[in-house]
């Protein structure tokens, strides 16, 4: 049987696994992402004596994504020690003569779901992770958005509440929809982390406010047909409702369909992959390239 190796790249843990063509995971570690050398060195361990065929790799970014340029496969500038032009694939190469697949990890994620989850057999879908900073990811006529760079959606700029004070979180553009509504955000505001807030607190007023308005704008630029909401701060189960509700007012009936108008429940929803759709979307990366090789 045909093996893909799969990497989820994050700033924080690195999850390493095997599986089949058809999405199934059939084994996993994970290790924290430290040094580049001490990360890849046990990621190229871990896959040794596996035998894959391909490898797909979804990484915390940014990333250099196009194959004509000289540092494709790099890490580009990153806050994160170390990292900043270390070449990720180009070191899997060295020890693995097979197709690598290289994207974001929002992308992976987003592919992952477009391929086995929760947008399976829909020809569009995007994948918004909201946790320690907002990312999203689209997959647009069945291929992966990518352009000058890949898409930064997390940093768009949204309409502050009129009640909200805090001057934004993003070292960027302060007040851009990651300064306002990624978990260190909701932390700084409040005083603690998004999971110790109380279902009724103004906290997922203002977090619903902000995502509505960023899916509004995904929505009327790409037009998917499904939006799937990852991330930790997503978990928030009752912050759905409140974010159809919030979208609705701000279309305004705009959007004439009743994805929108009546089942917005399944229009946006959580990942059909759960917690794993970042390492299954990385084997969807993998499996990808060796039907490209």
């Amino acid at each position: 049987m045909t093996r893909i190796g799969a990497i989820e790249g994050g700033g924080t843990k690195f999850v390493v696994g095997v599986g089949t063509v058809d999405g199934q995971i059939e084994m996993v570690e994970s290790f924290p992402t430290t040094t580049p050398e001490e990360t890849m060195g046990k990621t190229v361990e871990f896959f040794r004596d596996k035998g894959v065929s391909a490898i797909g790799f979804g990484s915390f970014g940014p990333v250099d994504l196009n194959k004509q340029s000289a540092t494709y496969g790099h890490i580009a500038k990153t806050p994160k020690p170390h990292w900043s032009g270390y070449d990720v694939v180009g070191h899997l190469k060295k020890h693995f003569d097979v197709p690598i697949g290289f994207d974001t990890d929002v992308n992976a994620a987003a592919l992952g779901e477009a391929t086995y989850g929760a947008a399976k057999g829909l020809n569009s879908c995007l994948y918004i992770t909201i946790g320690t900073g907002i990312g999203a990811g689209a997959v647009v006529e069945g291929k992966l958005v990518h352009g000058l760079t890949h898409p930064e959606m997390g940093h768009i700029i949204v309409r502050r509440h009129p009640e909200d004070a805090y001057e934004g979180k993003c070292p960027y553009h302060g007040d851009c929809l990651e300064g306002l509504a990624a978990g260190p955000a909701i932390e700084a505001r409040w005083g603690v982390k998004a999971y110790e807030l109380a279902e009724d607190h103004k906290a997922w007023e203002f977090q619903a406010y902000y995502i509505a308005q960023a899916l509004m704008n995904y929505m009327l630029i790409i037009s998917p047909e499904k939006i799937i909401l990852g991330g930790g701060v997503s978990k928030q189960r009752h912050l759905l409702p409140r974010i159809h509700d919030e979208l609705r007012k701000l279309l305004n009936g705009y959007v004439d369909h009743p994805a929108i108008l009546e089942h917005a429940d399944s229009y946006i929803v959580t990942p059909g992959l759960e917690d794993r759709a970042g390492i299954t979307g990385s084997l969807a990366l993998g499996v990808q390239a060796l039907n490209q090789a």
